[in-house]
């Protein structure tokens, strides 16, 4: 009857299989996912641009012609290009702003 008041022991079984296998995967979870974490933040910080790239320099003063309103600009090596609302195209000089040549879009029938 002693027997009956004492509490059971574990005294000699260790974890059960299945519970040990569980603990392996999900620390090797949790070190992909640590992996994984750190390699973005390095690819956010190598990867995106930083503030000292030069941008491209307007000319200070781009006049258009009278009545002309810019819908889109563009830049390329020495020149500006400027769609307006009259569906067409001025190309400028970048450095002056001078129009050096004025394209007209028309529609395809």
């Amino acid at each position: 009857m002693s027997d009956m008041n004492e509490a059971p022991t574990d005294e000699g079984q260790g974890t059960p299989p299945e519970l040990r296998f569980l603990k392996v995967l999900v620390t090797a979870l949790a070190g992909t996912m640590i992996l994984g974490l750190i390699t973005m933040i390095f690819l956010f910080v190598t990867r995106l641009p930083d503030g000292s790239v030069p941008r491209p320099v307007l000319p200070d003063g781009i006049t258009l012609p009278e009545g002309a309103r810019a819908e889109a600009v563009t830049m390329g090596r020495g020149w500006i290009a400027v769609v307006t609302e009259a569906d067409e195209i001025l190309i400028l000089d970048a450095e002056t702003g001078a129009l050096r040549q004025r394209v007209m879009i028309t529609p395809e029938n």
